[in-house]
C-alpha cells in the first residue's frame, strides 16, 4: 500500500460530460443570449498540501492552487476533502490524479457497499460511517469514498459523518504520522470510523435491554420496535462486515506494497476493534431473534389465557342462563295453573269444590317442586 513519491501529470478521458473536447470537431458556439446557470456551492471542504516531514505547508480553497502547490513540493502530499461533489467538481481531480472513470462514477452516485479496489497505483476505498442518534434512538449511516494515490488523498463524503476535520487536526498535531504518507491518512480515517461504531454499539445494547423489559411487561407495541431495531442491526452489519474484508485486503497487500511494520500494526489494531464490533453486532442479531421468539411465545400464552378466560366466562354465562331458565319454568307452572283457574267459565272441574283452593295451591307447589327436582338432576341449578 506504500506509494512512490514521484508523480507525473496525467490525463484520462472521462465518461460523458467529463470528456475533453476532441480536436478537429466543430462544436456549436454558445448562445450569448442564453443565461448561464448558477453553479452550486463548492464541494471543497478542505484542501491542503503537506511536505515530506508531515508539516502542513498551505491550505487552499481552489483545486488549481492545490495542484500547483503539490507540483512544486517534491515528496509532498495533498489531502483534498469534498462533500457531495458532482461530475464537474470531480473532473479536474480525475484528470490531475488519473482517477479511474468507474471509481469516479461510484463516487458521484454513491450508494455503494464498503469495498476496496485498485486501479493501477490508486486505491479506491468505500467506507460506511455510522452514528447513534440518541434523541430518536436510531442509527444514521453515511458513505465515504477515499482515493489513495502515491502523493494524494481525496475524500468524498456523502453525509455528516465521520468528522474528518477532527481526523485532519489529529494528524496535523502528529506530523510524524502524516510523514508516513497517504496510507497513514487512510488508517486514521478507518480508525475514526471504527471508533465511532462504539457509541452505536452502546446505543443498540441499551435499546435491546429496554426491549427485553418491554417484552416481559406486556407492551403491545414492542413487536414493532423489535422489528425496527432488527433492521437497524442488519444495516449496521452491512457496514461492518464488508469493512473486515477491506482490512484483510490491506493486510494481504502490505508486504507487496512495502507498508512499514508500524503502519501494519496500526491497521491490525483497527481490524481488532472491528472484530469486536462485528461480534457485538452478531450477538445483537441473535439476541433480537431470541427476544422475538420469546415475545411470540408470551403473546401466544397471553392469547391462550384470554381464550381460557373467555371460555370460562362463557361457561359461567351458560350456567346463569340455565338457572334463570329453570326458575322461569318453575315460576311459570303456578302462573299457568292460576291462569287456567282464573278463567271466567262456570263449567270447570272442581270449580265449586270446597277444597278447590287448597288443591290448586298444592298442585302449583307440586309442579314447582317437581320441576326443581328435574333441573337439579340435570345440574341446571
Amino acid at each position: 500500500m506504500a506509494f512512490s513519491s514521484n508523480r507525473s501529470v496525467r490525463t484520462r478521458q472521462m465518461l460523458g460530460a467529463l470528456r475533453p473536447r476532441r480536436p478537429g470537431v466543430n462544436y456549436p458556439a454558445a448562445d450569448p443570449t442564453t443565461p448561464t446557470p448558477l453553479r452550486p456551492r463548492s464541494a471543497i471542504v478542505a484542501a491542503a498540501v503537506y511536505d515530506d516531514e508531515g508539516h502542513r505547508t498551505a491550505g487552499f480553497t481552489r483545486l488549481a492552487d492545490t495542484f500547483r502547490a503539490l507540483r512544486s513540493a517534491p515528496g509532498g502530499m495533498a489531502w483534498i476533502g469534498l462533500e457531495r461533489p458532482d461530475e464537474h467538481e470531480l473532473a479536474a481531480l480525475a484528470r490531475e490524479f488519473d482517477l479511474h472513470p468507474l471509481a469516479v462514477e461510484d463516487a458521484i452516485q454513491a450508494h455503494q457497499r464498503p469495498k476496496i479496489e485498485r486501479y493501477g497505483e490508486t486505491l479506491f476505498v468505500v467506507l460506511h460511517a455510522a452514528r447513534y442518534l440518541d434523541s430518536i434512538e436510531e442509527v444514521e449511516f453515511a458513505e465515504l469514498h477515499v482515493f489513495i494515490g502515491p502523493d494524494f488523498v481525496v475524500t468524498v463524503r456523502h453525509g455528516d459523518s465521520p468528522d474528518l476535520a477532527a481526523v485532519r487536526a489529529r494528524l496535523e498535531s502528529t506530523p510524524q504520522m502524516l510523514a508516513r504518507g497517504p496510507e497513514a491518512v487512510l488508517y486514521a480515517i478507518m480508525d475514526r470510523i471504527v471508533d465511532d461504531y462504539a457509541p452505536v454499539v452502546s446505543g443498540l445494547d441499551y435499546d435491546i435491554d429496554q426491549i427485553e423489559g418491554e417484552v416481559f411487561s406486556g407492551d403491545a407495541h414492542v413487536s414493532r420496535r423489535i422489528y425496527e431495531l432488527s433492521r437497524e442491526v442488519v444495516d449496521f452489519q452491512r457496514a461492518v462486515r464488508p469493512l473486515q474484508s477491506v482490512c484483510q485486503s490491506l493486510a494481504k497487500g502490505a508486504e507487496k506494497y512495502r507498508v512499514d511494520d508500524e503502519m501494519q500494526a496500526y491497521l491490525r489494531d483497527v481490524a481488532d476493534h472491528l472484530i469486536e464490533v462485528a461480534e457485538s453486532v452478531e450477538t445483537f442479531r441473535a439476541a433480537l431473534r431470541d427476544i422475538l421468539t420469546v415475545n411470540a411465545t408470551l403473546v401466544a400464552q397471553r392469547q391462550n389465557e384470554e381464550m381460557t378466560h373467555l371460555t370460562e366466562v362463557s361457561i359461567k354465562q351458560g350456567d346463569e342462563v340455565k338457572r334463570i331458565s329453570g326458575w322461569a319454568a318453575i315460576l311459570f307452572a303456578p302462573t299457568l295453573v292460576g291462569a287456567i283457574y282464573g278463567m271466567n267459565f262456570d263449567s270447570m272441574p272442581e270449580l265449586h269444590w270446597a277444597f278447590g283452593y287448597p288443591f290448586a295451591l298444592l298442585l302449583m307447589l307440586a309442579v314447582s317442586v317437581g320441576l326443581y327436582a328435574v333441573f337439579r338432576w340435570k345440574k341446571w341449578m
